[in-house]
């Protein structure tokens, strides 16, 4: 990474992207914040894998980014309030939607923090992703009794495989990495199968429930084989979840099958910013009251201008990985 006049006073640091594969860091004037907006010191960010595609620099991605673009995942204290903000204080640590997070500082419309209890304090709290993961469950309609396969153990995966659970459903995890399924194992998968077959993977899935399959499939991988795997293991009248991030191109998807089995197919991913902002309230519940517990998953953490490395991991997955953090000291 490249590094530009860093850590004078009164200023920010915010990473930028000028080409594919290459970061830079720069110190900028640290603004007071608009209109109902606040400005959160920002103790860190989560690194998500989709930030991989525009990282790979794809036709339609310009550079240089934004500077703190592509972070969304951020979390801190509020250091400076605008005009027309109430009920917030200097000070009150949050988990932040904003847009600019691979920084020292961002700016978010005060509807779009939200107030961590103390109980949380020193806890990294990526609210997007696990606000994300409580919408996806919820939309999933998942029941006590239902037997779940979860396709792709990353960090949503886990997430899902950990609610899965503590709402009594029996998880089937499928993931490509031994990692993955271990960790799935830890989050309370009752069964784990290797994805390196697909008709293999579906007579296991087949044998593991009595030629059923499965109520509920959550794909959770972003790319066509899981996908068409996620089809064939869901039961007649099941439902189909896709979490899975799907940005790098059309899909095609076995209508046959899926008309044949009645699925319900949910796209489970949410674009409303303020049913993020109560998915991170739910998030927050859930943590404090232990039905979630990511502390686990974060199995990698970067300085800010180590973002460039954080970003490689995330596409290698080295060793044990599962979640990087980039977090500013």
């Amino acid at each position: 990474m490249d590094v530009s006049n860093r850590g004078a006073a009164g200023q920010r640091s915010a990473v930028i992207i000028p080409k594919a594969g290459k970061t830079q860091l720069l110190n900028l004037a640290l603004e007071e914040p608009g209109f109902e907006q606040v400005r959160v010191r920002l103790e860190g960010c989560g690194v998500c894998a989709s930030n991989l595609t525009p990282w790979a620099g794809p036709e339609w991605m310009q550079f240089p980014t934004e500077p703190g673009g592509l972070g969304h995942e951020g979390w801190g204290r509020i250091d400076a309030l605008g005009p027309g903000v109430d009920g917030l204080s200097i000070g009150d640590r949050v988990a932040v939607l904003s847009y600019h997070a691979y920084a020292t500082h961002d700016y978010a419309p005060a509807s779009m923090v939200v107030p961590l209890p103390s109980v949380l304090d020193g806890i990294p709290f990526p609210g997007e992703p696990l606000g994300c993961a409580m919408n996806i469950f919820k939309r999933s309609g998942i029941r006590a009794g239902e037997t779940v396969a979860i396709i792709g153990i990353g960090f949503l995966g886990a997430l899902l495989t950990q609610l899965a659970t503590k709402a009594g459903a029996r998880v089937i995890a499928i993931s490509r990495r031994d990692a993955s399924l271990q960790t799935a194992k830890r989050m309370g998968a009752a069964e784990t199968i290797v994805m390196d077959d697909h008709w293999r993977v579906i007579e296991d899935v087949k044998a593991l429930t009595n030629g059923r399959f499965c109520d509920r499939v959550i794909e959770a991988v972003g790319q066509q084989w899981p996908l068409d795997l996620a089809g064939e293991l869901a039961m007649e009248r099941g439902r189909l979840i896709i979490a899975g991030y799907h940005q790098d191109g059309p899909r095609q998807v076995n209508m046959q099958l899926w008309n044949w089995r009645g699925l319900d197919v949910v796209n489970a991913h949410e674009r409303d910013p303020a049913i993020y902002i109560q998915g991170i309230r739910e998030a927050i519940d859930a943590v404090v009251d232990g039905r979630l517990d990511p502390s686990s998953l974060y199995t990698h953490r970067y300085p800010l201008a180590q973002l460039d490395q954080a970003l490689n991991d995330t596409r290698d997955r080295p060793g044990n990985f599962i979640k990087a953090l980039v977090i500013n000291s």
